[in-house]
């Protein structure tokens, strides 16, 4: 008998939490937009942050809100942004595809080095401890594999000494660029011709005496270029994507070669 009471009482104690859930549950349950639950189905899922969101549910609720663009998610593309387009009942503007480039062409055999680094294979770590890059120019890829680390989708590898990103991996979404301390990964136009390979800010006779494959400000690319599209700021050639198009003057006359195409 005392077994049943016992039972019993524990029977109407669940029953009564149970209910108590239910009713709790029911008032204080957060409506979610059947939009926002849409898009979230639709976003690929990666949550890399590209977006400036945290993780493609923040993104799916700040479209639904209206507070981000239907094309915000870096990594998928104008089929994505369409099919948000058609939740939304809106049209965005079909985005240029763009692809991560590592400014840098100095590798091991190009450059010259101040000292040897013994430690963890992080850039920014090594960065602290070193105070700065161990190679001669203060500008260049330190090599140790941050934006690898960081990088979702598998894009970039270390080559001789330099991060190298493939084209057709990159989405864009920006985490290598977040992790490097020298500042030296930015997004160009996945159909970009020519790239400066180089980030040296130094004069030309610095510039050779830390890296055979910097760019040394010579200007000939910028007197070549026949579209107007290359500027010389801070001794650097860089080049005006939206101007380029594409004849390779610049490449052919390049002494250093870090135009590459």
């Amino acid at each position: 008998m005392t077994v049943i009471i016992a039972a019993l009482v524990v029977g109407a104690v669940g029953l009564i939490v149970g209910l108590l859930l239910g009713v709790a549950g029911e008032r204080f349950k957060v409506e979610v937009d059947e939009k926002e639950t849409k898009i979230r189905e639709i976003l690929p899922g990666n949550n890399c942050g590209g977006c400036g969101y945290p993780g493609c549910d923040g993104l799916a609720c700040a479209i639904a809100k209206g507070e981000a663009d239907i094309d915000a998610c870096p990594v998928g593309g104008a089929g994505v942004s369409n099919a948000i387009g058609d939740i939304m009942g809106v049209k965005g503007e079909v985005k240029a595809k763009k692809i991560a480039f590592v400014k840098c062409a100095g590798s091991c055999d190009k450059t010259v080095e101040r000292y040897n680094y013994y430690g963890e294979m992080d850039c920014k770590k090594a960065f602290v401890v070193g105070g700065g890059t161990k190679k001669e120019c203060t500008y260049g890829c330190m090599g140790y594999g941050s934006c690898v680390k960081a990088c979702p989708f598998d894009a970039i590898s270390i080559v001789d000494g330099v991060a190298k990103v493939d084209n057709e991996k990159c989405r864009a979404c920006g985490k290598c660029i977040a992790v490097c301390p020298m500042g030296i990964i930015e997004l160009i136009p996945y159909d970009s011709k020519y790239k400066v390979a180089c980030s040296s800010k130094d004069k030309g006779k610095d510039v050779k005496k830390g890296c055979s494959a910097g760019c040394i400000g010579c200007m000939l690319c910028k007197k070549n270029c026949e579209s107007d599209a290359i500027v010389i700021e801070d001794n650097l050639a860089k080049i005006d994507y939206d101007k380029c198009s594409g004849c390779g003057k610049c490449e052919e006359k390049c002494p250093t070669k870090i135009i590459k195409k």
